[in-house]
């Protein structure tokens, strides 16, 4: 490919996202979808804008997914994994083992050798990782009791990954018994000391290195090395036969205690989305009309029953779980496509003469199908079951609730700060309404008698239902940040009669809000740290007039330098000089502040 095709073709896909993903958003698809149709639309099967260099694409956009694990290894330390044990053995294990277990079962019904049959029902277990959580994402789901369950269940497939792709090439052995053995123990020797070696220069080499090159102090140079490191891990994974994608998870998790995280997360952030992006274009293309106008009923049919009986064995399993009927419809409708491994498992599966190209291609399509599905399906379901639940908790007033019970608050969010807020606001009196977006929350908060609905803050008709236009504050209590901006926003254009008190979780975030145009944040750590700092300086020798003092300095000081500094939050230089000499200003004043206590 010369440097003149090579950029006409990232023109053709940069304009194919730019154009059909904020449409695609603006109807209410998500951006998968929109990805996904602008893939199929530029591909070999409509305008043949892009034609037999897919798979070279799809290779390359394939990083994406390794970057995304790689990131979402980065939230995830090694105690929070611990923690989710039984979820992901659980929950994940059963997943795989009865959708697999279903799909052989068909494979013989169907009358295919039962070798066929076993790797094409491993291979369809899978789900798609990349779509489901891009989709959560977007839908602020990623730390909702829901999107723990879901991603749990994501994980143990992409770890399964490693035993799937040692187990196809024996599918296809008759012979030498003992030599695949003994091959078999060499390589997972291998594998594991390839991880291990992970682990201990994520534990022992990689933080010095990223020390040094924190001391140059060139943003450049960050960016190369977190890539450099990505890209390694990457490699190493490729070069043993293991998924990259679960080699770069590992990486992750390892580093998820490093104290350059945030600094890696946000430099490798821009190029994940990119080729997360480029990713989801090249699966909409990939789709070949040819394939599936031969026999468009026996995809259908592959499609149909792929996404009904992997719906039907994850909400059994979810309910085995004991998670309620709306909870496991919700994991069920995430994890009811086919995955994006599939197309590197069905390739394995032919090179090593498992499955012949015949049976393959239509797979492939089918996969590709249900990829393309699975954001409506997400998309449909879940607002039916929010409407249900919604529906269930009586949050629709009926004429005499809005004159006599209209809320004066409205909370969105009820995890342990937003409950504080909102026992001290109704226990004072006060009509108030909460919504909570996790489900097993209000579930479990409704046993404890507390009136709490389910519902995303983000959406205007559920505030609407909810009351917004007859009430007078409105907090945001959540914990994602970027979802608080975003329902900030909704709220100051729709609802311009709410007063907004939002919560912060560091003083950045409090810039942001703030700049936003919160009437009022409140940092989540700030009130607790000042209390402590308070009992430090008593224990100190100060009296508790003196440590209430300087308290009380301290804080009209940061707030008032938090108003000062938003307008700078964008010119690193100026915010840190300003910053330095606040600082010094601060200490003037509590100085002061001792010196006069003391005179008296």
């Amino acid at each position: 490919m010369t440097t003149e095709d090579f950029l006409f073709q990232a023109f053709i896909f940069l304009s194919a996202a730019v154009v059909a993903v904020p449409i695609s958003k603006k109807v209410g698809l998500g951006s998968v979808l929109g990805y996904l149709i602008a893939g199929f639309v530029i591909g070999p099967s409509a305008l043949e804008l892009v034609g037999d260099e897919i798979k070279d694409i799809m290779h390359f956009a394939e990083f994406g997914v390794v970057m995304m694990l790689f990131l979402v290894g980065l939230e995830l330390q090694p105690s929070k994994l611990w923690a989710m044990k039984v979820p992901i053995l659980g929950l994940g294990g059963a997943q795989v083992t009865l959708t697999s277990v279903c799909g052989f079962a068909i494979g013989l019904g169907l009358g295919l050798p039962w070798e066929k049959a076993l790797a094409i029902s491993l291979i369809l277990s899978l789900s798609s990782t990349a779509i489901v959580l891009s989709s959560l994402s977007e839908r602020g789901m990623m730390k909702t009791s829901t999107g723990n369950q879901i991603f749990s269940v994501l994980l143990f497939q992409d770890i399964a990954m490693l035993p799937i792709l040692a187990f196809l090439p024996l599918l296809a052995m008759e012979i030498q018994t003992k030599t695949a053995e003994s091959n078999g123990l060499i390589e997972t020797l291998i594998i594991l000391g390839s991880i291990a070696g992970i682990i201990l220069a994520g534990r022992f080499l990689i933080r010095p290195i990223f020390r040094i090159i924190a001391t140059t102090k060139l943003r450049e140079l960050f960016t190369a090395a977190a890539l450099t490191l990505v890209i390694g891990i990457t490699l190493l994974m490729h070069m043993i036969g293991l998924s990259a994608a679960l080699g770069a998870f590992v990486a992750g998790v390892v580093l998820a205690d490093n104290e350059y995280r945030h600094e890696i997360e946000a430099e490798i952030e821009p190029f994940k989305g990119l080729l997360l992006g480029l990713f989801f274009i090249t699966v909409g293309a990939s789709i070949n009309i040819n394939v599936l106008l031969a026999a468009p009923w026996i995809i259908a049919g592959v499609v149909a029953t792929l996404m009904t009986v992997k719906f039907i064995v994850v909400f059994s399993v979810a309910r085995v779980f004991h998670q309620s009927s709306n909870h496991s419809t919700m994991i069920a409708a995430a994890l009811c496509q086919g995955g994006e491994f599939a197309f590197v498992l069905f390739n394995f599966a032919q090179q090593n003469q498992v499955l012949p190209l015949e049976i393959t291609q239509p797979l492939t399509v089918a996969v590709a199908i249900s990829m393309a599905l699975a954001p409506l399906v997400m998309n449909a379901l879940f607002k039916l079951v929010e409407t249900q639940m919604v529906q269930k908790s009586d949050i629709t007033p009926t004429e005499h609730d809005v004159v006599n019970k209209s809320p004066r608050v409205i909370i969105a969010g009820f995890g342990r700060f937003g409950q504080i807020v909102g026992r001290l606001v109704r226990k004072s009196g006060h009509q108030v309404t909460i919504l909570e977006h996790d489900a097993n929350q209000v579930e479990l908060l409704r046993q404890f008698n507390n009136e709490v609905f389910f519902g995303d803050a983000g959406r205007k008709d559920l505030l609407e239902l909810a009351g917004a236009h007859d009430a007078e504050i409105f907090v945001i209590a959540i914990d994602d940040h970027e979802k608080s901006l975003e329902i900030l926003h909704m709220v100051k254009k729709h609802f311009p009669n709410l007063t907004i008190f939002a919560r912060a979780r560091g003083r950045r975030e409090a810039h942001e809000l703030h700049r936003a145009g919160a009437d009022k944040f409140i940092r989540e750590t700030f009130d607790s740290a000042l209390h402590l700092g308070n009992e430090v300086l008593q224990s100190l020798g100060s009296s508790a007039q003196q440590a209430s003092a300087a308290a009380q300095a301290f804080r009209q000081h940061d707030e008032h330098s938090i108003f000062a500094m938003t307008d700078l939050l964008d010119d690193r230089q100026a915010y840190i000089s300003t910053a330095i000499a606040n600082a010094e200003e601060l200490e003037s004043i509590l100085k002061k502040e001792f010196i006069s206590e003391d005179k008296k």
